[in-house]
């Protein structure tokens, strides 16, 4: 038999890497408030990189950079489900044909 995709193990670390995700974004979000606060037109269009700190850029572009972090490990996390899945499918039928080979 193949691999156990929803073992008690990939289950514990799967809900922990999505608290730590969520924690991440809560973060990130809350540091981009800052911006939401204290916007100034004089210093130039809402959420455009001139109107903000360095602090608040630095932010913005670390949101987008683990919006990028995010689709990525997802692909990948799909990827390996689809692979797994497919090598036991594989498996199951080259057992199958064996058996009625060998009865």
């Amino acid at each position: 038999m193949g691999k156990k995709i929803f073992s008690i193990k990939n289950i514990t670390i799967g809900i922990g890497l999505i608290i730590f995700d969520l924690a991440v974004y809560v973060v990130l979000g809350l540091l981009l408030m800052n911006y939401d606060d204290f916007y100034d037109e004089s210093k130039g269009e809402y959420w455009s990189l001139e109107s903000m700190t360095d602090t608040q850029k630095a932010t913005y572009i670390g949101l987008n950079i683990w919006h990028i972090v995010n689709i990525l490990i997802i692909g990948y996390v799909i990827y390996r489900i689809i692979k797994i899945v497919r090598n036991n499918v594989l498996q199951q039928r080259t057992e199958v044909k064996n058996n009625i080979f060998l009865h």
